[in-house]
């Protein structure tokens, strides 16, 4: 190939390569493969990865070139190199260079390919880290290579990621990853995830995994099946990953799901993880993401039109079980057709579904069927219907494993479902239905209430059913309407109720027999479909007709059911032919439909109707069967009688035949059934011949009179016969003879007179029925006519005044009748005079008999003979329902009735009762009588009201129920509100208006004056109770009682008091009543009560809430009758409602106040700001009263209704609610009153309210609290310490004597304040400040400061300043002058340690922001105030303190001036100071002697100004300064020598204080550290500075004398002078010798172990004289040693005696050691013979002289260092012995002693120490001896 041509292919190589091979031939670079082959061929393998790092790209690279020899030459190498590495995976390749060159190569096809292979090999060689950063690199851009090379990266970075990232990502890892997100590149890897996760290495479908394709499966795959480590490694790593990228839950949710079914267990737990964090919150309804699941699941091997290695199986049978319960969530799964209808059928009818599977497919049909669109379900419906029926079919009903259960229960579900939203699949034909009926009587009992309701469910399906479809389902009902089932039972009647109207005869038949089930449940649907409530019929579909059957249709259908109902010979059988309660269902049912049709009918000429009425008698006398209930009985008579009413002449024809069947009855054992029976008899009499008739009279009355005892049912019944037959027959025409009359009278009048209350009122009845058709006439006895009244009056009255209610009602009512048709005055007037007689009684239904019995005297009542005779009519109050229910109801009807009796001899009868009640009745002082006044006046004016008599009497009888309204029995005030209500409502217009007039002025108080009622002794002014008892135990209710109780207490003109209290209670009853009144009138008024709303409504409103529940529900009345929008009528007189209650919140009385706090309460709710905003002050004031009332429940209320006003102001208040300016103005109102009413207050409740408010302003208000933080932040702060806890104050008091620390105590009550609702209403106050509510605030805190008391208000003050200044910054730099001018003395003065460190850390946070001036002049205040008092000192220590933590840049430019404070404080005596100053220094100074250094010059002056300070002391303090700074700094300290040594010196002469031992120390340090500067300085120094010791060690003060040893004795070693010796020793000797114990004071030391007493004074001398002898030989002279010899020689013989303790010896042997050292370097240095033998016999006589008595202590003292000191100098006196031996032995006398001493001695050490003296002495012994 020519060389353009090669040119042009290397075009396509990366760049580096490309130069490489640019310019060259095919020819050259062959040669230079060649060349490469060579050197890769003559390689070692340890040199191999380097060469191949270079060759391998290159040779790739080359393959881009078109000649066939170079890339033969290539594949030659690369041969080459894979037989080389193929088997040494420890021979790396050149990854990222094959991986460059890849990228690079786009258009060079080969070179890609081979490089994608040499990756792949690469991959394994690379070291983990490497390996794991360049995977994500080969993903980016993925999605532009080729399918093959995509497969082998994404197995590469699969690999990867199981190798690395098994158990979690690094961060740097993962940003490689996150650059992916969002990309084509992020799809593809997440769908090979998925794929890998799906697959499982062990396949159950036929070789390919279940969710995956043959294709899929390779991919993941490749040439090298995957072992199971390695496939739960890399699905470990991908889902780490994915994890860790956190991407939409939409699009990782299936890889999720799929891990949560995988095999592996790790994989499962991971999946189970990530679903419930990752993944909860996933969209189910993105019709992508279910698109995906449904292919999860369903795969595509149904496809026809994809090929077979394409075909993707469906997911695993676990996967499809997770799947199930994703898609039963998903309302677009349900609408996914066709893939919903697939899945459903792979469910249910699968070759691999399981049980569990199928169940979960039922399940989700149910789901789809609820949730499908229609559109949806006309598609999927019936299949799915089809499939569900064969499921039912596959199932036994006696399966019994859960799942086959659950499979059937979601089957009937979702057929019930079904047929809710498609009930036309259902409609044409019943099976559906035929199976679902059937399956209630089959199932298990578990499954009955699923079937059950889908039955329920499947009615609506055949409401437009065609007609023969229905009639199969009538017929379907009524076989399924008696079985044994009651699910069964059930379903048919609600089907029955639910199909069918009211008109359907064989539904509302089931309905019948329904009613007899013995399932309550059953019972009551079957009486709601029979006869439907009010409420029902208003919310039935239109559809249904409400219209009650024919009666013709209805009996017929019966009649077709029980054909036995038309034989005639039954009637009178013992057994029922339905049951009872059937029956009574029936006959009520009928009945309606007999009322629906007679309204529609006329009776007169529609046979057919009478037809159905005869038939209906036969079914009424089936029902009197003897097997028949009391219940069914009195219905079924009672039915007869209203068949009666309607066509009396038929019935009585009818039973005219069946005297004998309706006798029987007479003595029935039900009260109503007797008394109908006896009703039909008399009827039926009226049909009879007169003879007959007579002649059933004489029967009943011979079977009253008979001598035979009749039981009282049987007797009652006759006598209830007798006189209806009685009745009826003397209004026939021709009557019956007077004999017969005169024998009934006669009969009824003995057993009147004779028998019991019972039985004689039985009989009265009877002669009130009589009485009713015509006058009684006189009784004719023996020829003499006799009034039935008079005979008659004295037994009444003995009846009238017993105790038979029952007896006295009917009695009173027959009294009634009776002078319906009584003409005479003399009559009338006993009647009256009986009636009159019950005035006292207080049964109500007494009196209420008694008025109507008036009602009938008066004249004008509403009912007819006929009526009274033949229906059944009971009473007047029973028939106009007026005591039942609303009055109004019953007047159209009454009014439309004829009034009967109005002949003139009534006149004289009414004004009797006009009189009786008017002057005697309703105002009497007596309750009762009032009482029965008012139900007298309200029968009449009920029964008689549009009589012309009454309507004259209109004004009369408005006055009086106007002021019976008030009466305390709520009796005659209901009755006297009623009263009013129907005068108004048959009054004309002027009588409306006054009427309304008068009850508006009760209600608002403003009514005239009631009359007055007299009182006297009985007169009850009070209930029984309701004011308690008389001191006595006595009640307290009579006006007599009350004016005795007045006299006992010697105050008469209590009597007023409880007068004026009976008049409230009287005003509350009279509002009361009125309520009652105008409950009703309001209903009628409309517009006349508009001009009286503002007066009315807001007392209606308070009234509604008094405590008085009889007034509440009375007010409601009014309410729910006056208003129509109760909101819109309490916003349209807000103002007034809110005026009213706010004065009565102060009202005197009790319940006033309470039941303004709560309508106050309730009506705060919700209020907008405009509304309230001139009442909020008056509201917060009006509660915080409220809560501090006397009355528990006052307070109560008071607490109810604060909380609605914080809660509608914390709502206001709050700027996200209310707009800003609004928020401002409410804070305006509330805030003052809450901070000086209610946060000042004494009430607690109120203190907590307030306070709770403020917090919650403060928290919501927002910037809206600006103006008023300085009021609230000070308010908060004096509240920390006044609403503290009383007794934390007790606590603190007592604190000391119980042992508890004052700080810990301060910090607990501080610890209690921060968490107290004040500190946080503070933190939220610091939020919103700024710069200008900032010029208002530190003023007051600065007050505040200065004036605040109590513990918690100074700590907060301070604590609030230092969140102030951390919240505003620079901005509190105009104020840190004044603040810090006033901090400091707080801190200063401040005795509380924990208030003291509070304004420290408040005056260090202002100065962090202060002038440099300010700055410097705070910190020199501070410092100075170490020289003050303890407190000044501590001030200190905790300012310095606050300033380093708080402050800490500001504090390091002042070191100068504080570093000597903190250095010099250290050595205070306090322990307490000290140690803070201490900590101080430890924190702050890194390196002490580098700080000591740098500050050494201004210490030394402040040391100095202590020394030289008048203050004991800071002088001390300033010596131990200098003793701290000798010990660090040591020849350091030079420079400043002489200042110090100066102050020191001048100060050690003169008088001695307490502590001045410390400038003897000072002293010594000093010369210690700097000697030599000192004697350099001035050679004179040293010589003064040992005078001025010498003389203090002579003065008389212990302590000080030894502190001035011990100086001398460092002063003497540190100078080092041998001058001193001579100078020093004779006085030290002179001084040791005083010091030896005379014989009055002899110290004595015992020989035992308590041997080791502490020295005495003397002794403790002594030995730092001791001391200072050892530091003078350290320092002498040789010569000078042996001048003193004999001295030091006493000096320690003394030392050694008995008389001193064991320390002083220990010194003794010091310094012998010491002497000897000296002697012993003597003879070695000495050239002087005669000085040489001095020294030794120095050293012979020490020997002979200190051993005896060193031995002598060994054995006296029983102390183990002691033994060992003293043994160590007896080894040094016979090692110095031995050093100069003498020339001749001498025995020594102690020999034999030491001897002993060695064996007895008990500390080795010492007794080795003694066994080397002796050998040393033996050796010797032998030596010197010949």
């Amino acid at each position: 190939m020519d060389t353009p041509m090669a040119e042009s292919t290397s075009n396509a190589v990366s760049s580096y390569w490309s130069s490489v091979l640019s310019g060259k031939s095919d020819e050259d670079r062959e040669e230079l493969l060649d060349r490469m082959l060579t050197r890769l061929a003559l390689c070692d393998d340890s040199k191999l990865q380097d060469l191949l790092a270079k060759i391998l790209p290159l040779s790739i690279a080359a393959l881009a070139s078109a000649s066939t020899s170079l890339r033969n030459k290539v594949i030659e190498i690369l041969s080459h190199v894979n037989k080389r590495v193929k088997h040494q995976l420890q021979i790396g390749l050149p990854l990222s260079d094959l991986w460059k060159l890849y990228l690079e190569s786009s258009s060079a096809p080969m070179v890609r390919n081979f490089c994608i292979v040499y990756i792949e090999m690469a991959m394994d060689r690379v070291q983990k880290e490497e390996k794991q950063l360049i995977a994500p690199a080969f993903l980016a851009n993925i999605s532009k290579l080729p399918p093959q090379h995509q497969d082998i990266l994404l197995r590469i970075t699969s690999k990867v990621i199981g190798d690395c990232h098994i158990s979690q990502v690094s961060d740097e890892v993962l940003e490689k990853y996150r650059i992916l997100v969002g990309s084509k590149d992020c799809e593809i890897f997440l769908e090979f995830c998925l794929h890998t996760i799906l697959y499982q290495p062990s396949s159950q479908s036929g070789g390919r995994p279940a969710g995956l394709s043959t294709f899929q499966c390779g991919r993941i795959t490749g040439k090298h099946p995957l072992s199971s480590d390695m496939l739960r490694s890399e699905k470990s790593g991908m889902l780490n990953i994915i994890e860790a990228l956190d991407l939409s839950p939409e699009l990782v949710y299936p890889i999720y799901i799929a891990a949560c079914a995988d095999s592996h267990e790790p994989v499962l737990k991971k999946g189970e993880e990530l679903l419930k964090k990752k993944a909860s919150g996933v969209n189910l309804e993105d019709p992508n993401l279910i698109s995906r699941l449904f292919l999860l699941f369903n795969g595509t091997a149904g496809s026809e039109n994809i090929a077979s290695e394409a075909k993707i199986n469906p997911g695993s049978l676990t996967l499809r079980v997770r799947l199930m319960s994703i898609f039963c969530r998903s309302i677009t799964a349900a609408n996914s057709f066709p893939s919903t209808l697939q899945c459903i059928f792979g469910c249910i009818f699968g070759i691999d579904a399981t049980s569990r599977l199928k169940q979960l497919g039922m399940e989700f049909t149910v789901w789809v069927f609820k949730h499908a669109r229609m559109d949806q379900l006309k598609l999927m419906g019936p299949v799915i219907l089809t499939g569900i029926l064969k499921t039912l079919d596959n199932y036994s009903s006696l399966s019994s494993d859960a799942i086959s259960r659950d499979t059937r229960s979601f089957c009937f579900q979702a057929i019930g479902s079904l047929a809710q939203r498609m009930p036309q699949l259902f409609r044409d034909k019943i099976d559906v239905a035929t199976r679902l009926f059937d399956a209630l009587k089959l199932e298990q009992q578990y499954l009955r209430l699923i079937v059950q309701e889908a039955t329920n469910s499947l009615a609506v399906a055949y409401k437009d059913a065609p007609s023969k479809v229905l009639k199969d389902v009538e017929l379907l009902l009524l076989q399924n309407s008696e079985v044994e089932q009651s699910e069964v039972r059930f379903c048919a009647l609600r089907w029955a109720t639910t199909l069918f109207d009211l008109k359907h005869c064989p539904s509302r038949f089931i309905c019948m027999l329904g009613a007899a089930d013995s399932k309550m449940d059953i019972r009551e649907m079957a009486l709601e479909g029979l006869f439907p409530g009010e409420d029902q019929i208003k919310t039935v579909s239109h559809s249904i007709s409400t219209e009650y059957p024919k009666l013709s249709k209805m009996l017929n259908y019966i009649l077709e059911q029980q054909p036995a109902m038309l034989d005639v010979r039954g009637i009178g059988d013992i057994k029922l032919l339905f049951p009872s309660k059937t029956y009574l269902a029936m006959i009520k049912f009928l009945l309606k439909c007999f009322d629906a049709e007679a309204a529609q009918t006329n009776l007169a000429t529609d046979s057919e109707f009478s037809h159905s009425v005869e038939r209906l008698c036969l079914l009424f006398e089936h029902a009197m069967a003897y097997e028949g209930s009391v219940e069914l009985h009195a219905s079924a008579s009672k039915a007869l009688i209203t068949l009666g009413s309607h066509f009396p002449q038929m019935i009585a024809s009818r039973y005219a035949e069946k005297v004998v069947w309706l006798k029987q009855y007479l003595s029935h054992l039900d009260y109503d059934t007797r008394e109908a029976m006896a009703r039909l008899l008399g009827i039926a009499s009226s049909a009879l011949p007169i003879a007959s008739s007579s002649e059933l009279i004489g029967e009943l009355i011979s079977s009253i009179g008979g001598t035979q005892k009749l039981r009282f049912e049987a007797q009652h019944g006759l006598l209830c016969a007798l006189g209806y037959v009685t009745a009826n027959c003397v209004l026939r025409n021709p009557p019956i003879s007077e004999s017969v009359l005169q024998s009934v009278l006669k009969c009824l009048v003995d057993l009147t007179n004779v028998e019991s209350a019972a039985f004689a009122s039985v009989a009265m009845q009877a002669l009130g029925h009589i009485g009713i058709c015509v006058p009684l006439p006189p009784l004719i006895n023996d020829s003499t006519a006799v009034s039935t009244w008079t005979i008659l009056r004295e037994k009444l009255s003995k009846l009238l005044s017993g105790d038979d209610i029952k007896a006295i009602q009917k009695t009173v009512i027959a009294l009634g009748h009776m002078c319906v048709k009584e003409s005479s005055s003399a009559n009338l007037s006993i009647a009256l005079e009986l009636i009159f007689s019950l005035c006292r009684s207080k049964v109500e239904d007494i009196l209420f008999a008694a008025g109507e019995a008036l009602s009938f005297l008066w004249g004008g009542v509403p009912v007819t003979t006929d009526v009274i005779l033949k229906t059944n009519y009971s009473s007047l109050s029973m028939s106009s329902n007026f005591l039942m229910g609303d009055t109004s109801s019953s007047l159209p009807k009454l009014l439309s009735m004829e009034f009967q009796n109005d002949e003139d001899y009534h006149v004289t009868v009414r004004d009797a009762i006009t009189r009786k009640l008017f002057d005697a009745l309703l105002y009497s002082n007596r309750k009762e009588e009032r009482c029965a006044g008012t139900v007298w006046l309200l029968s009449l004016t009920v029964y008689c009201g549009h009589h012309a008599s009454i309507q004259q009497l209109l004004p009369d009888i408005q006055e009086a129920f106007s002021h019976l309204i008030g009466e305390q029995s709520e009796l005659t005030q209901e009755l006297a509100s009623q009263g009013l209500s129907i005068v108004y409502e048959i009054g004309d217009e002027s009588m409306k208006k006054n009427l309304v007039n008068a009850l508006v002025g009760t209600l608002t108080g403003s009514g005239k004056r009631k009359r007055a009622v007299k009182l006297v002794e009985d007169t009850e002014v009070f209930r029984e109770g309701s004011v308690g008892e008389s001191p006595t135990g006595g009640k307290l209710s009579t006006y007599k009682e009350l004016c005795n109780l007045a006299n006992e207490m010697g105050q008469p003109d209590l009597i007023y008091k409880f007068m004026d209290l009976a008049n409230y209670q009287a005003s509350l009853n009279s509002k009361r009543g009125a309520a009652f009144g105008f409950s009703k009138i309001a209903k009628h008024a409309g517009d006349a009560l508009k001009p009286y709303l503002r007066a009315l409504v807001p007392r209606l409103v308070r009234y509604q809430y008094d405590p008085d529940k009889n007034v509440q529900d009375a007010m409601a009345h009014i309410w729910k009758s006056l208003v129509a929008d109760s909101k819109q009528t309490i916003d349209e007189h807000l103002d007034l409602i809110f005026d009213d209650l706010l004065v009565q919140c102060g009202s005197r009385l009790w319940r006033s106040r309470e039941a303004c706090c709560l309508a106050l309460a309730d009506i705060l709710q919700g209020r907008k700001f405009d509304q309230v905003e001139k009442h909020l002050k008056r509201i917060w004031i009006a509660a915080f009263r409220a809560m501090d009332d006397i009355k528990e429940t006052v307070r109560n209320a008071g607490d109810r209704l604060c909380r609605a006003v914080a809660s509608l102001t914390g709502r206001l208040c709050d700027v996200s609610l209310t707009p800003v300016l609004e928020a401002r103005q409410t804070m305006a109102v509330v805030l003052p009153v809450l901070l000086t009413e209610g946060i000042m207050s004494k009430v607690d409740s109120v203190r907590k309210a307030s306070i709770g408010m403020v917090t919650k302003l403060a928290k919501g208000a927002g910037v809206a609290i600006r103006p008023y933080l300085s009021d609230l932040v000070c308010c908060m702060l004096e509240s920390l310490s006044s609403l503290e806890d009383q007794g934390m104050n007790y606590v603190e008091l007592h604190a000391e004597n119980v042992g508890i620390q004052t700080e810990k105590l301060e910090n607990l009550r501080i610890s209690i304040a921060r968490g107290s609702p004040m500190w946080e209403t503070l933190e939220f106050c610091i939020d919103v400040v700024d710069s200008h509510s900032l010029e208002l605030l530190v003023p007051r805190l600065a007050q505040l400061v200065r004036s605040g008391i109590g513990l918690n208000t100074r700590v907060g003050v301070a604590n609030f300043i230092v969140l102030l200044v951390q919240k505003v910054g620079v901005g509190i730099k105009p104020f840190t002058s004044i603040l810090l001018r006033l901090l400091l003395p707080v801190v200063k003065d401040e005795r509380s340690a924990s208030s003291k460190r509070a304004f420290a850390n408040a005056c260090a946070i202002v100065l962090k922001y202060a002038a440099p001036s300010q700055a410097q002049k705070l910190i020199e205040d501070t410092s100075n105030l170490h020289s003050g008092d303890r407190n000044d000192q501590i001030s200190c220590a905790i300012l310095l303190k606050s300033y380093a933590s708080t402050a800490a840049d500001i504090l390091n430019g002042y070191h100068t001036i504080i570093v000597p404070v903190l250095f010099v404080s250290r050595f205070e005596d306090d322990k307490i100071i000290s140690s803070l100053y201490e900590e101080l220094w430890e924190e702050n100074m890194s390196s002490e002697r580098i700080t000591l250094q740098l500050y050494l010059a201004e210490i030394v002056t402040l040391i100095n100004e202590g020394i030289m300070s008048s203050s004991w002391a800071s002088k001390k303090k300033a010596s131990q300064a200098i003793c701290k700074l000798s010990e660090v700094l040591g020849e350091s300290l030079s420079s400043h020598h002489n200042v110090l040594l100066t102050s020191l010196m001048k100060e050690l002469p003169g008088r001695l204080w307490e502590g001045k031992d410390a400038v003897l120390n000072a002293l010594s340090a000093l010369c210690t550290s700097c000697h030599e500067a000192i004697s350099a300085s001035n050679p004179d120094a040293p010589n003064a500075i040992l005078s001025l010791v010498s003389s203090a060690c002579t003065k008389k003060t212990q302590k000080y004398r030894e502190s001035a040893f011990c100086c001398l004795e460092k002063v003497i070693k540190a100078f080092n002078n041998p001058e001193f010796f001579n100078m020093v020793f004779p006085s030290l000797l002179e001084m040791g010798s005083s010091l030896a114990p005379t014989k009055s004071g002899q110290i004595s030391l015992p020989d035992d172990v308590k041997a080791d007493v502490p020295d005495s004074s003397p002794a403790a001398l002594h030995e730092k004289i001791l001391s200072c002898v050892t530091a003078c030989i350290h320092v002498a002279r040789i010569g000078d040693i042996i001048n003193q010899q004999k001295n030091f020689i006493d000096l320690y013989l003394l030392s050694l005696s008995p008389t001193f303790p064991w320390t002083v010896k220990m010194s003794v042997f010091s310094s012998i050691k010491e002497l000897c050292s000296k002697l012993h370097s003597a003879i070695n240095n000495l050239q002087d013979s005669s000085m040489q033998t001095s020294i030794t016999a120095f050293v012979h006589e020490l020997f002979y002289t200190l051993s005896p008595e060193v031995l002598k202590s060994l054995r006296t003292i029983k102390i183990g260092q002691v033994h060992i000191a003293a043994a160590e100098c007896l080894l040094e006196l016979t090692n110095q012995y031995k050093a100069a031996p003498p020339i001749h032995w001498t025995e020594l006398g102690f020999t034999n002693e030491l001897l002993d001493l060695c064996e007895v001695e008990k500390s080795e050490q010492a007794k080795s120490l003694l066994k080397k003296c002796s050998d040393i002495l033996g050796k010797l012994k032998q030596d010197i001896k010949p």
